[in-house]
This record gives C-alpha cells, sequence and structure tokens, in this order.
C-alpha cells in the first residue's frame, strides 16, 4: 500500500516566542507591561506581536527563545520559562507550531540593557490588561502567560524576576499588587512574609521621607527546595 498519506503534503515550521513582563513606572504607581513588536511584513504587517522568530536547526528551544527576544527587543530576561506550545492549523497561512516562553525582567535592568544595545524603533510596552489587537492569535497567548503569571507569583523566585537583588516588604508588596492587579492589606502581608523562610533579612536600610525601612533579599536555597 503507497504510504504518501503519511507524508506531510505541507511544510511545518516551529518558531519561539516570549511574553515578556516587567514593571514600569507611572506617576501613581508601577504598572505591569511587556513589549510588542510592530511586524514589518505580510501577514498582519503593521500589527503589534509577541516578539519571537524561528527555530534554528541546531538550536535548543531555550536558546532560541533567548536569541529571538535579543534580536527583536535587545532584552536578556532574569527569569524564562517554557509556557505552552500553540499549534492550532489555523493560527497562520503556513503551517507553524510556537513554542511559548514566558520571561520576567527586573525594571531596573530595562533601560540598562536597551541602552547599551540599542532600543529597536519598533518595539513599544504596553499595560497587560490594555493590550491592542494582535496579530495571529498572540492575544490568546498573552492572556495565557498573563494568567500563568498570577496563578504562580506566590513562588518566591517569581516574584524576584520583577526586584533588585534588595527589596523592602513594601516594594515587595507593590510586586504583587502590580501582578495581580488588586490592593492588598499591608499589614496581612507583612505578618505573611516576615515569618518566611524564603526572605532574608539584611543589615541595610533604605531612607525617606518616612522612617528608614529594612532591606530583604531572597534566599536562593530555601526557595530551591
Amino acid at each position: 500500500m503507497s504510504d504518501t498519506s503519511e507524508r506531510p503534503t505541507d511544510e511545518i515550521r516551529v518558531a519561539v516566542s516570549t511574553v515578556i513582563f516587567s514593571l514600569r513606572p507611572d506617576p501613581e504607581s508601577d504598572r505591569l507591561m511587556l513589549p510588542l513588536v510592530r511586524r514589518t511584513r505580510e501577514p498582519h504587517r503593521g500589527m503589534w506581536a509577541i516578539p519571537g522568530g524561528w527555530l534554528g536547526a541546531a538550536e535548543g528551544l531555550g536558546d532560541a527563545a533567548a536569541r529571538t527576544l535579543a534580536e527583536t527587543t535587545a532584552l536578556t530576561p532574569s527569569y524564562l520559562e517554557q509556557l505552552y506550545t500553540f499549534g492550532d492549523v489555523d493560527r497562520s497561512p503556513t503551517r507553524v507550531v510556537s513554542v511559548v516562553y514566558w520571561a520576567l525582567l527586573r525594571s531596573d535592568l530595562v533601560d540598562a540593557q536597551r541602552s547599551v544595545a540599542g532600543a529597536p524603533e519598533n518595539v513599544e510596552w504596553f499595560d497587560v490588561d490594555d493590550l491592542p489587537p494582535l496579530a495571529f492569535d498572540h492575544n490568546r497567548i498573552a492572556e495565557y502567560a498573563l494568567w500563568r503569571l498570577r496563578n504562580k507569583v506566590g513562588y518566591s523566585r517569581i516574584a524576584a524576576g520583577l526586584l533588585p537583588d534588595r527589596f523592602t516588604l513594601t516594594e515587595l508588596r507593590e510586586v504583587y499588587e502590580s501582578v495581580l492587579g488588586r490592593r492588598l492589606d499591608p499589614s496581612n502581608f507583612r505578618r505573611l512574609l516576615e515569618g518566611s523562610e524564603a526572605l532574608v533579612p539584611t543589615e541595610s536600610f533604605r531612607t525617606g521621607k518616612h522612617r528608614p525601612a529594612r532591606l530583604f533579599r531572597y534566599n536562593a536555597e530555601a526557595d530551591a527546595s
């Protein structure tokens, strides 16, 4: 019997994309945002899209995610994790399977990285809760990545990906509030985390308008256990 039916009639290409989250300054409070790339070719020319590119024949998935992110946005994340594989037949005019990662980048490193590498002109940051219509099925991908982040923010290493090495409990609470999109009771939050083995108090303090606030760091050993 002929094996023609078992042969692919169309080429299937594999792409790797990354949804990267960071906190960006706002007059009232930091906002959780993600960078999008404006497409310069068809299909969907002129529309915004999640940064990504094709998987190289001799390239690992994680390496491809980091490479395409650097090429399209000039950013290197502090946390990178595979999210999901999107492969609906009708998601693109040609058959494309996308392996999607999600990443976190410390807010203090965004501008520093882009100033060194040069910020691409076709990249802009958007509020995660106010995205424009995106190319392909990228709105669905962004929504799924945000859902995943909000469900995992309780893990200390997730919040750490958005913070400097040392931080106050107020700054940590503000990260949770930005990610979750809601206010948290300061007293309850402090009681919950002060006894956590994941947080280590340092001997340093941050001074400001109010009394000095102790700086904390994450306990990498507790986080890995």
